[in-house]
């Protein structure tokens, strides 16, 4: 493993608005040298490359060839075959949600990662406001949780469902704080202006009667992204856009949450903690694991609604 005192080359496959934020982030790290960007589209990572004074790479091997780390940002259909590509050459990757296209993609992508030593991490940002507000710090087991995470039309993420674009990260979180198994799932779903689920609601149960109420839609008139997590003495409900929250509960939760580094700038927090376990060996921050999770319940989540 690297050691803490050397700077790593990392690139970026992937030039859309999520590849550019994770560009960014790689260039104004002293702990990284921006090796280049990747894109199918050549035009569009020549001009990501320019801004950032970076190289533009005709080829994804090329670009793994020069690197020690890569973000994948690239469509979610393709993150399954970018991961693969840049493990099997030895690099660490940090993956955008989702982690692959297929449960069982992930579970291969977990052994390859298992296999060479690698750090392997899922871009599930909200874990980073959780931490900022100190729920994860919270020991008692929550009762229920009810989430609504509403989205604007888009021409982004139409290759996946509603489920594997915006609920997921919903998912993400209720698998976290989950305490046992998920016993049953029931779900309905609706399309709206693509082939595939653009709203979703789901009702998960769990072994020690915990359960879940998830809706999520990309054709909402409105950003609205609120979570409300019940304990037996109180309720949390966090609005993930105003950066708020109501703290009923009685645990003693960061009210300043939203100045606090880690919530302002989730994906910064993100990209810097994959750095810190490669040059430092951290723990993992979001493991591939938790991201398979997330993925297994959306997926089973779409077949659940299937229309």
């Amino acid at each position: 493993m690297t050691t803490h005192d050397t700077q790593m080359k990392a690139g970026v496959i992937g030039a859309g608005v999520f590849g550019g934020h994770h560009a960014r982030k790689y260039a104004a790290s002293d702990r990284v040298h921006l090796a280049g960007v990747y894109d199918t589209d050549a035009g569009r990572a020549g001009a990501l490359a320019a801004q950032l004074g970076t190289r533009a790479y005709t080829g994804l091997d090329a670009l793994i060839a020069d690197c020690d780390a890569v973000t994948v940002a690239s469509p979610a259909i393709h993150h399954y075959a970018g991961v693969k590509a840049a493990l099997q050459a030895g690099c660490h990757v940090l993956a955008e949600k989702p982690l692959a296209d297929t449960a069982a993609h992930g579970k291969e992508l977990i052994r390859i990662a298992r296999s060479r030593n690698l750090v392997l991490q899922v871009g599930h940002q909200e874990r980073f406001v959780f931490n900022a507000m100190g729920v994860f710090d919270i020991a008692e087991a929550p009762r229920r949780i009810s989430a609504r995470r509403m989205g604007l039309r888009s021409a982004r993420n139409l290759d996946v469902s509603v489920t594997v674009d915006l609920m997921i990260h919903d998912l993400d979180l209720v698998m976290a704080l989950a305490q046992s198994p998920l016993t049953r799932l029931e779900a309905t779903a609706e399309k709206i202006f693509t082939t595939l689920p653009d709203t979703a609601h789901v009702r998960m149960a769990f072994e020690d009667g915990f359960e879940a109420v998830l809706d999520s839609s990309r054709a909402a008139e409105a950003l609205d992204r609120v979570m409300r997590i019940d304990y037996a003495g109180g309720f949390l409900e966090v609005d993930f856009v105003a950066k708020t929250f109501i703290n009923e509960t009685g645990f003693d939760l960061n009210a300043d949450f939203a100045e606090d580094p880690e919530a302002k700038d989730s994906l910064g927090a993100n990209v810097n903690a994959f750095i810190a376990s490669i040059l430092d060996g951290t723990p993992v921050a979001v493991p591939a694991e938790a991201g398979l999770a997330a993925l297994a319940v959306a997926r089973d989540i779409d077949r659940a609604a299937a229309l």
